[in-house]
């Protein structure tokens, strides 16, 4: 029995169709504990719970759409009752999106919005007070380095993640004394099909070896993981450096005629 799997029987994870979520969800059955894979493509949660049931892991599939908060809070909370208690919920589902601030619009925007931040919270809160009731569970949410600095043509979604990481740091102050941890991730690129369209990722990493990492953070109740090294150091250095200097070096030196 591993060390996890002695204080965790059960995890919920959505965005589990693809990618981190995917790869974490298969990792986390590997320790004994049983999932709940979480997204909305039903076909592809089907097969991945297959897949960890012929390698001796236990998961369940909950069709989920985040991008309707009140649905996720109520669904969460139904399978918190199914399964007898969620030990550990890992808000990962995310989109992305590129566009130059010049061409944005509303509904591009609420896109983003919908699924990283009313999508997520509902996720954290969902079960939230049970945890705190039974004296212990593991609150997780997929952040992004994106959200050290506003990055160019990515108001949404640097945004959306800087409050995801606020939110959580609140939670884990105001948590400090219950039993429940919780832990914000910061990946950097990761080969996943949220980052397939961007043309240069340094760094990058494939979903497994991210997985591994957080697995780790999770099991030592690591506040923040900023992942690879060369991001953490980046993510540090951004956040002190001047507008005068930031604003020049990233952003285009003139208007963008593309999306």
């Amino acid at each position: 029995m591993s060390k996890l799997s002695t204080t965790t029987r059960t995890a919920l994870v959505t965005g589990a169709s693809s990618g981190i979520g995917a790869a974490l969800a298969r990792a986390l059955a590997r320790e004994g504990i049983e999932v709940v894979l979480a997204a909305r493509r039903e076909a592809a949660l089907h097969e991945l719970a297959a897949t960890i049931a012929h390698d001796g892991g236990k998961a369940r599939v909950l069709a989920l759409d985040v991008s309707d908060p009140e649905l996720t809070f109520t669904k969460i909370q139904a399978i918190d009752d199914e399964i007898g208690g969620l030990d550990l919920v890992v808000a990962n589902a995310g989109v992305g999106q590129q566009r130059w601030a010049g061409k944005l619009d509303w509904q591009a925007c609420s896109q983003v919005i919908d699924v990283n931040v009313r999508g997520a919270v509902a996720t954290l809160v969902a079960v939230l007070p049970r945890m705190i009731e039974r004296g212990r569970g593991r609150l997780v949410g997929i952040s992004s380095v994106a959200q050290y600095r506003g990055l160019p043509k990515n108001a949404s979604y640097s945004a959306s993640k800087a409050f995801l990481s606020t939110f959580l740091e609140s939670l884990r102050v105001d948590l400090r004394h219950t039993g429940v941890a919780v832990t914000d991730v910061r990946p950097g690129f990761v080969d996943t099909p949220l980052s397939a369209s961007i043309p240069r990722k340094p760094f990058e990493i494939d979903a497994d070896a991210a997985a591994r990492l957080i697995l780790a953070s999770i099991t030592r109740r690591q506040r923040v993981l900023v992942f690879p090294l060369p991001m953490r150091i980046l993510g540090a250095l951004l956040t002190v450096m001047p507008s005068a200097i930031y604003d020049p070096v990233v952003g285009p030196s003139k208007p963008s005629s593309k999306g």
